[in-house]
């Protein structure tokens, strides 16, 4: 059923600006309600304020089901926290939950339905609710909560309606995620309108699904609201600025300054909307402390022209070491809102970027993300367990949920989970030391997790590196599960780290000391070791298998001195070994100028005639497999360039 907007009194099709209570007066019984942000970021305060107030007056509407990809709220008394009265929502949606604290409240007492799913699966479900499709088919989810097998992302028990299927397709487990059945309002934000209801974003610090949310519901005959800050003339918007069109707008509401805030933490800056960039060197360092020694150990896992995510709290440490290792404009840092590049923020500013590069809509970024863009992910740890399972979305009563986690763990390809070892951690950090301080604290790394958020069987079957990182220790995953790697200098294993351990892990045969320089006030020189790999680091060879490995990452050669160079030391290094073997070469971010083209490819040949039994070359570029495969087919050698070295490896044992 179509809402009312013709009753509006006075409301043409051309002149869509209303009030607050004149908007959410439209607002039914049970009806559905998407409400559009990202904690603070274009969350349309003066909306849901205008609702609570009018339930508080009328008793009017009840039982709303709200649907969202991220709970608004400061954690405080902000965003969802208005909207937790006694019967105005029977029901909610949503990936994170964990800033609108009274909402999860109503959840775990078991007040309200509630369903707990991927965040970028929600972004991803109102787009394609909007195309009329049945859903959303993915492999996001498999083995966690979620997972039909392990609840099916319901909250409690009250909450029976399955919203999950598992489904299989050639052999290949999936699950389907239904579309929304019904989006009755739309509660969105923006910059600035015209009296037609075209919509701008100039002054935002995101963009989100607003566009996609605007279509689903007036494709499903709902009503969409959309708050702004300021009115322009018809006629005047620049087509290209509009984000929200006209044609999908009922109503228009300016907001009081004080209600249209651009986060909960910061009331406006140029820099999060990218009109101004700034000087990073205004960037402080972080104090020394196991904060910032977990953020450093996470950070010796960052590459060169990686494309990374940061999650939110412990994770944002890894910026600010980034920045003060001087290392930000070899990476392109990312946040599952939407932006790609600059130096995303942190606390009540999380999800907003500086110096950025581009803001995409979020279902754009989660399809950056779910297709395997991310070349590395550093995410929280509250819980862990032997299996190398990760729990952040659930503790007893309280509902964090999962936001993007799952999307972004389950698909980026090597993923650093940071957090203190104890909770609290009951540590200090002396004379470049961790000294254990007395207290009493939670383990976090427990026998089983209370909730998986990340599944390390899942992980673990797919070959994916996974590392966990504290300030005493750190574990990677096996296949066998959690094995301990490193120990911080001055710490008894068995009493400081295994005795606060629910379970017996894996210990390394070469168990090391964590690198002395997280301990230390100065900076690590992470540039330069960033930047560089020792020469006898890029040269290895394994007897068993007779393979050689040649590692060419972040190699730039600029002069024809600097290929006979190379060439001479590969060469060198192979006639040591005496016999032709197998080769494998690593690529990832290796640069040829031109018109040294000829050169390196008859360098390459000569070697491969005298040495190589077999060779597999990859790389993640495609411009260079594109542009080293073309050279090489041109001089009678093997063209094809693989992507990834399982897949070099993997044509190197079908040819051995």
């Amino acid at each position: 059923m179509d809402h009312p907007v013709e009753k509006l009194s006075g409301m043409t099709t051309r002149d869509k600006i209303v009030t607050a209570e004149e908007a959410v007066a439209l607002v039914r019984d049970r009806d559905t309600l998407v409400i559009d942000g990202f904690m603070g970021q274009c969350f349309a305060e003066e909306l849901t304020l205008a609702l609570e107030q009018r339930f508080l007056t009328t008793g009017a509407p009840r039982d709303l089901s709200l649907a969202f990809a991220v709970a608004q709220g400061d954690g405080k008394d902000r965003g969802f926290a208005r909207l937790c009265h006694d019967g105005l929502v029977r029901r909610a949606v949503g990936g994170h939950w964990g800033m609108a604290g009274p909402l999860g409240k109503l959840a775990t007492e078991e007040r309200i339905e509630a369903y707990n799913l991927p965040q970028g699966v929600l972004a991803q479900l109102f787009r394609d609710t909007a195309a009329g499709k049945p859903g959303l088919l993915t492999r996001v989810g498999l083995g966690t909560f979620v997972d039909p097998r392990h609840g099916g992302g319901k909250v409690n028990a009250v909450t029976q309606e399955d919203l999950v299927r598992l489904m299989e397709i050639d052999g290949e487990e999936y699950l389907f995620y239904r579309a929304f059945d019904r989006l009755d309002v739309a509660f969105l934000r923006g910059t600035t309108a015209d009296p037609d209801g075209n919509v701008t974003l100039e002054r935002e610090a995101l963009f989100l699904e607003g566009l996609a949310v605007a279509t689903a519901v007036h494709n499903k005959g709902g009503l969409v609201v959309v708050q702004v800050e300021r009115i322009a003339d018809s006629g005047s918007l620049d087509p290209k600025d509009v984000k929200i069109p006209g044609a999908l707008v009922d109503c228009v509401v300016v907001a009081a300054p004080e209600h249209h805030t651009q986060t909960f933490g910061t009331a406006y800056s140029p820099a999060y909307s990218g009109e101004l960039r700034v000087p990073m060197s205004t960037i402080k360092p972080l104090p020394l402390s196991e904060r910032k020694v977990i953020a450093r150990r996470a950070a010796l896992e960052l590459r060169p022209n990686s494309v990374v995510n940061l999650g939110i709290g412990m994770p944002e440490g890894v910026a600010g070491v980034a920045a003060e290792e001087h290392v930000l404009r070899y990476l392109t840092l990312t946040a599952e809102p939407g932006v790609i590049g600059g130096l995303p923020m942190g606390g009540l500013d999380f999800g907003s970027a500086v110096n950025g590069q581009a803001i995409l809509d979020q279902p754009a970024q989660f399809d950056f993300y779910d297709g395997g863009g991310l070349d590395a992910a550093f995410l929280g740890m509250a819980q862990a367990d032997r299996w190398g399972n990760v729990n952040v979305s659930r503790f007893g009563p309280k509902l964090a949920g999962s936001g993007g986690f799952i999307n972004i763990s389950q698909n980026a390809k090597k993923v650093v989970f940071l957090g203190t070892f104890l909770a609290p951690s009951r540590t200090e950090i002396r004379d470049g030391r961790v000294v254990p301080t007395d207290g009493v604290s939670a383990p976090k790394f427990l026998a089983e997790v209370e909730q998986r958020t990340f599944s390390g069987e899942v992980a673990a079957a797919s070959g994916k590196l996974v590392l966990y990182v504290t300030e005493r220790c750190v574990f990677r995953l096996v296949p066998g599960g959690l094995e301990l790697i490193e120990v911080a200098p001055g710490l008894d294993v068995e009493c400081d780290v295994l005795a606060h351990v629910g379970f017996e892990p894996l210990v390394a045969d070469d168990l090391r000391e964590m690198d002395p320089r997280l301990f230390r006030d100065e900076p690590m020189g992470l540039a330069d070791e960033l930047l560089s790999v020792p020469l006898e680091a890029r040269f290895v060879h394994d007897p068993e298998q007779d393979m050689f490995f040649l590692n060419m990452e972040g190699l730039s050669l600029r002069t024809l001195a600097d290929v006979e160079a190379i060439g001479a030391e590969v060469d060198a290094r192979l006639a040591r070994i005496g016999h032709k073997v197998h080769v494998a070469v690593n690529y990832d971010n290796f640069s040829l100028a031109p018109g040294l083209e000829d050169a390196y490819v008859a360098v390459v040949r000569g070697i491969a005639e005298r040495w190589y039994s077999s060779v597999s070359r990859y790389t993640t570029s495609a411009f260079m497999r594109l542009k080293l495969g073309g050279n090489l087919a041109q001089r009678g050698l093997a063209p094809y360039i693989y992507e990834s070295r399982q897949e070099a490896l993997g044509n190197l044992g079908e040819h051995s």
